[in-house]
């Protein structure tokens, strides 16, 4: 980073002041002059006067104001408070922005030269963002004076310009006189945001030269450990606004997923514009959340690698899949409750389905690891409903208020719907999507037209019970998921059967995912064979099914002493990022007619590979997750699921479309 101290600007400093934290030095500085040398106020520039509007609510200070006939502004006093004015004009606008302002989307500036800046600032306005930040502090050939006019001067699109030190995070390491001067200056040329970090706050208005009132000053605070207190983050605000911030931003990191909801009270609470998040992947709903919870602005990176900060989403992700521009503060909040979850396509498949059904609500990743934690913080009914993936299915069932009777019977949930009594009930719609599939991928070599599966209503004529009923233990009624069938698998009974009965189906996993679908090929009067790690979780499951089940070892099944006619992998094994390993050794899975693997990120996982290599039958995981994804669609809002088009985004999203 290169500065011409001597030209830039003119200190006189009275300091014993160390390289680190300011809290942690003494350090008096008064700025005699902040503009370069050649450049002065000319009769036809404005005047700047003074411009901090220091909120007046809840200070617990005495205000005198007084109306200058002079100069007709405003001014306020208030005891522990600077002296600031802005016309009356101004200050009503400020209010009105506080209270009806939507929430601005930034996306931060984070290229390495000057050049390469240019070049981002371009991209960052064709992809609709409100605001730019310029992270000056990421430049490692910035001249304040050959750059600094010319990157607020590139596009129209407004300038917040942050000069991130390294005590707060950033890359400054330089002299701290300088980096203030740097941010007034920019205020001068016409940024219409500058970031202050809280700790330098009383020196950066200490300095003479004033901000245009254009400008708006930010006061920030950065925790890049954990999120403080409730007591704690409430101080730091109220600092702030002593301080004179025009917005507010706090960042903390989350160390759990339950951290979000404190931080988002912050932008209920606040007295005036507020920026408050979380970083890190746990933190990612605040910055979701934002428009609903009235954040000022929520930051998106221009694409994946050009993040400012850990956890942040794209910009184009904040836009399309998330629409928050279109978000309100009554829409309703849904998500996916996992560990891990930045692997689910769950948040593209379902925000594109309320989208197209007009809905106000949207779909969140939540990386959870205490599930009745979670459910507590988050139980108020704005909260409607949560998809419950690995490894919470099991303990979703013992949080829920209200189970199913075929999730009951299975032992696993894999959905929770707020009722209209606030408690959470829970479903399963993992079994007859993944058995549906199964059958279909069976009949692959040509069913007639009126057996080919598909998701719809069914009546309580297709919920009459059948032989495979009886055996698995599920009764008319129970046989449905929330009153849901798959219709096609029940005229296949009422025409002698499903294919899967009289079958052997050996499933790999006995955990939320692998029990369903135990159930489910039980249900269809399928001989089933469990295979797990754990041989007494294994037994558990058989020893929970009224027809029973056998239970082998995985070393007996890769050994290739089991056979049967279908092969259904329920473990993570083969999952993003581990797509080379496989459950079950490629030598072994030949002795199968159909092998279904219920991961599908990557959709085409090393063991459907290998199955067909030996010449079986293949089932990718994408059937089974759209269809448990179109039955939650219509728990959630009581709507039709638009099958085709969540089809249609979830094959996009795996480079498949």
């Amino acid at each position: 980073m290169i500065f011409s101290a001597a030209r830039f600007t003119k200190w006189w400093c009275i300091a014993d002041y160390q390289q680190r934290a300011p809290d942690s030095s003494v350090m008096q500085c008064v700025q005699h002059h902040l503009l370069p040398e050649g450049h002065s106020h000319s009769s036809k520039q404005k005047t700047v006067a003074c411009t901090r509007i220091v909120p007046m609510q809840d200070m617990g200070c005495n205000f005198d104001v007084q109306r200058s006939s002079a100069v007709g502004k405003l001014t306020v006093r208030g005891r522990r408070t600077p002296v600031v004015r802005a016309t009356l004009q101004e200050a009503a606008v400020q209010t009105v922005q506080q209270a009806n302002a939507k929430t601005l989307l930034c996306t931060s500036v984070t290229a390495g030269s000057f050049a390469e800046a240019i070049t981002e600032i371009e991209q960052i306005a064709e992809e609709g963002a409100d605001l730019i930040e310029l992270r000056l502090d990421m430049l490692t050939d910035f001249s304040v004076e050959r750059h600094l006019q010319q990157l607020l001067a590139t596009s129209n699109v407004p300038k917040i310009v942050t000069m991130r030190p390294v005590w707060e995070g950033g890359k400054y390491d330089g002299p701290e006189p300088q980096r203030l001067a740097v941010l007034k200056y920019a205020a001068l040329l016409g940024a219409s945001h500058v970031d202050v970090e809280l700790k330098v706050a009383s020196y950066f208005f200490a300095g003479g030269g004033a901000v245009p009132a254009e400008t708006k000053v930010i006061l920030s605070s950065h925790n890049f450990d954990n999120t403080p207190s409730d007591k704690a983050l409430e101080t730091i605000l109220q600092q702030m606004w002593a301080s004179g911030a025009d917005v507010a931003k706090i960042a903390t990191t989350a160390t759990d997923i339950t951290d979000c909801a404190r931080v988002l009270t912050l932008l209920k609470t606040s007295q005036g514009p507020c920026i408050a998040l979380c970083m890190g992947d746990k933190g990612q709903p605040t910055r979701m959340l934002a428009a609903k919870y009235g954040g000022y602005l929520t930051f998106g990176a221009l694409g994946g690698g050009k993040e400012s900060a850990p956890g942040q989403p794209t910009l184009r992700q904040l836009r399309q899949m998330y629409r928050l521009p279109q978000l309100t503060p009554d829409c309703q909040v849904y998500g996916v409750i996992g560990n891990p979850v930045g692997h689910s396509r769950s948040p593209q498949l379902h925000n594109a389905a309320m989208e197209a059904a007009g809905l106000d609500s949207v779909y969140l990743p939540f990386l959870v690891d205490d599930l009745r934690l979670f459910l507590t913080t988050y139980s108020s009914p704005e909260y409607g409903g949560f998809s419950v993936t690995i490894p919470h299915k099991l303990a979703a069932l013992e949080c829920a208020d209200e189970v199913d009777s075929v999730a009951q019977q299975i032992g696993a949930v894999n959905t929770l719907v707020r009722q209209q009594d606030g408690s959470l009930k829970g479903y399963n719609t993992d079994w007859s999507a993944a058995i549906t599939a199964i059958e279909q991928g069976l009949q692959s070599d040509g069913p007639a037209p009126n057996q080919a599966a598909h998701h719809q209503r069914g009546s309580d004529a297709d919920s009459a019970p059948t032989g495979a009923d009886s055996a698995s233990g599920l009764g008319a009624e129970e046989a449905t998921t929330s009153g849901r069938v798959w219709s096609g698998s029940r005229q296949d009974e009422r025409q002698g059967g499903s294919v899967l009965e009289g079958r052997t189906v050996v499933v790999v996993g006995a955990g939320g995912a692998g029990r369903a679908l135990a159930f489910g090929a039980a249900h269809k009067g399928a001989k089933v064979i469990i295979a797990n790690r754990s041989m007494d979780k294994a037994e558990a499951l058989a020893s929970q099914m009224a027809t029973g089940a056998r239970v082998i070892s995985l070393d007996q099944l890769n050994s290739g002493e089991v056979k049967g006619d279908v092969l259904a992998n329920t473990s993570s094994i083969g999952m993003h990022p581990h797509v080379d390993a496989s459950p079950v050794s490629a030598s072994a899975v030949g002795a199968f007619e159909l092998v279904f693997d219920a991961v599908y990120t990557p959709m085409d996982t090393q063991l459907l590979k290998d199955a067909r290599s030996a010449g079986c039958k293949t089932v990718s995981g994408v059937e089974m997750f759209i269809g448990q994804a179109a039955e939650q669609f219509e728990l959630f809002t009581a709507q039709k699921a638009p099958v085709e088009l969540m089809r249609q985004v979830v094959l996009k999203s795996l480079g498949q479309g």
